[in-house]
């Protein structure tokens, strides 16, 4: 999500019309209007502060992205999979049924 989107969500989500949000900001509502619409990109700072005085709070974090760097990331996940899967019980019946191929049965040979 980009700055744009994220800062025009925390302004919907509170409630707040983009001058009530410039005002809690203590910025112009023009400038707001102008991150909301990517025309300018805010500083870290204004980003934090802006989000900050509609309510909300920025947690940083790194999400590794599937085939990052090391291109293992997506076996990992992957194997992860699986692993949750094995954890759930099969639905199916204890002893399986199939057919044999390749073996003559008495009847046939008549």
């Amino acid at each position: 999500m980009d700055a744009a989107t994220t800062l025009r969500t925390a302004r919907r989500r509170a409630g707040l019309s983009l001058r009530g949000l410039a005002a809690r900001a203590d910025t112009s509502h023009s400038t707001l209007a102008a991150y909301e619409s990517g025309r300018k990109v805010p500083t870290v700072e204004t980003f934090d502060r802006i989000v900050r005085a509609a309510g909300f709070e920025l947690e940083p974090g790194l999400t590794p992205v599937v085939g990052g760097p090391d291109r293992t990331a997506r076996g990992r996940e992957l194997v992860a999979v699986l692993d949750l899967a094995a954890e759930f019980p099969a639905r199916h019946a204890p002893a399986l049924a199939f057919p044999r191929f390749g073996a003559a049965d008495a009847s046939d040979a008549a």
